[in-house]
């Protein structure tokens, strides 16, 4: 019997990156971790941007530690894009979705697409940083004028291992340039708006090839050629949607990390002005689904608590939010005011002053409100979701970092009022990895790669406890934090 194939995947996130490798059979799939690596994004005089050569250095050490690949993929999170010039040069960093520069862009679309029309035709939420409202933004500047491609951040790295450009589909759904009816740019959005979808390279899908590892590449790498880079969900969350380990179609996700994504997958977008209203996306996902979800604020706002605490150890900090009385405080999880960086522990204090609940002081007391808050939003997510598209679930699935923390688990599963079961943690690798497998003929289809996630990987089951009530409750005074 031949040894099970291995496979690259790329992962970037917001706060880190690295190179898996995941080994698969038709009934074996193991994930290693060949290297991982730093992404601190860089504060320069014009604002916020990544390091994406530190980034694309991190890759290629990667790929050298990772051995010997049958093929490449690459994921990370979406909506940034790097802009080459003519002979096909980076003209600059990647700009930060945090970075302030679309501020007040909205208005400036609206007047041109009302945000109804934007919806009705592209099924995205409002999101300050989605890059149509970036490219309206950057229209005015000298680098913009210079730019002959436009490449998002996996496309980019991509470029650079293979010398070909193009467009990934799940991850361009992100730009709120695609019609989410037919899977094809929105001429008509990008005209009325004066953006050139020339600027693209032309879209790929999931399992495409995408090229093979330069000749330079191999050098610096130490492997041998050829291998080839195959086109992956490169959005991390399509790819960490394809490793949901549901068997059926009665589930909803959480994707969790920086951010949570919690919703459902679905055959058809959603794009009634209800669904527009509670603020629900419609991206693209693998096999002509669609990812219906809302984006919460998600991890970070634990992330850069424990940032301003000078990082202390997790495990304390959640032994101690776990004694701390559940849903004392809590506040919107999914409020924009918690999108900047910067004194986390302070606004969390200060929103639950502005509604009258008590201040949170110790770290555990903060943790347990960030923790009962992202509960909170997950159960609004998981309800508004199935009562907008009429599609019911009996479990939730959780999965990402979050599916470690299981505090969280417990509560997202008594908000919810379902069981949740939760894992993989690295879900967006093992979709990275089994999209590549498919395309390599190891694995069948994407319920063919779910069934073998149910069978090699461990997963948790979590129970409701005590009823929904007391969320019930709980959501008028998150709503007014």
């Amino acid at each position: 019997m031949s040894s099970p194939k291995a496979y690259a995947a790329v992962d970037l996130g917001a706060s880190s990156g690295r190179v898996m490798v995941g080994r698969v059979g038709p009934d074996s799939l193991e994930l290693a971790e060949a290297h991982r690596f730093a992404n601190r994004p860089v504060r320069v005089p014009e604002g916020l941007r990544w390091d994406v050569l530190g980034l694309y250095a991190g890759v290629l050490d990667g790929l050298r530690a990772a051995g010997q690949v049958a093929s490449v993929g690459i994921d990370s999170w979406a909506v940034d894009y790097g802009l080459l010039d003519a002979d096909g040069a980076l003209l600059g960093n990647p700009v930060h979705y945090r970075d302030a520069r679309t501020e007040g862009i909205a208005e400036q679309v609206w007047a041109r697409v009302p945000a109804a029309e934007l919806y009705a035709r592209t099924g995205l939420q409002y999101a300050p940083f989605n890059t149509l409202y970036q490219l309206v933004a950057a229209r005015s500047s000298a680098q913009f004028a210079h730019a002959e491609r436009l490449l998002l951040v996996p496309d980019l790295l991509s470029y650079w291992l293979t010398g070909e450009q193009g467009t990934e589909l799940t991850n361009a759904s992100t730009t709120q340039l695609i019609d989410t009816r037919t899977r094809e740019w929105s001429y008509e959005i990008a005209d009325r708006l004066g953006i050139d979808l020339g600027l693209f390279a032309p879209l790929r899908r999931p399992g495409d090839p995408a090229g093979v590892l330069r000749p330079e590449v191999l050098e610096e790498t130490g492997l041998t050629g050829p291998v080839p880079v195959t086109a992956v969900g490169s959005h991390d969350t399509a790819s960490a949607v394809a490793a949901v380990p549901a068997l059926g179609e009665r589930f909803a996700y959480i994707c969790t990390g920086t951010w949570s994504l919690a919703g459902l997958e679905l055959a058809a977008p959603v794009l009634t002005e209800e669904s527009r209203a509670a603020n629900f996306t419609n991206e693209l996902g693998l096999d002509g689904t669609v990812r219906y979800l809302r984006n919460i604020m998600g991890l970070w706002l634990l992330q850069e608590c424990v940032r301003a605490w000078g990082d202390p150890e997790l495990g304390g900090l959640l032994r101690e939010a776990a004694g701390v009385p559940a849903l004392r405080s809590v506040v919107d999880a999914g409020d924009a005011a918690f999108l900047a960086p910067g004194r986390m522990p302070e606004r969390i204090a200060e929103a639950c002053r502005a509604s009258g609940q008590p201040v949170p002081r110790t770290p555990g007391e903060i943790t347990r409100c960030i923790l009962d808050s992202l509960a909170l939003a997950h159960r609004r997510a998981v309800a508004d979701a199935q009562r907008l598209a009429g599609h019911p679930v009996d479990t939730v699935y959780v999965v990402g970092g979050g599916a470690r923390n299981a505090l969280l688990c417990q509560l997202t599963a008594d908000a919810c009022g379902l069981p949740v079961v939760a894992g993989p943690a690295e879900a967006a690798a093992l979709g990275n990895v089994l999209v590549q497998a498919r395309a390599h003929g190891v694995v069948g289809d994407l319920a063919d790669m779910r069934r073998l996630l149910t069978r090699t990987q461990p997963l948790t089951r979590y129970v409701p406890r005590g009823g929904t009530a007391r969320w019930e409750a709980a959501e008028a005074r998150a709503a007014t934090g």
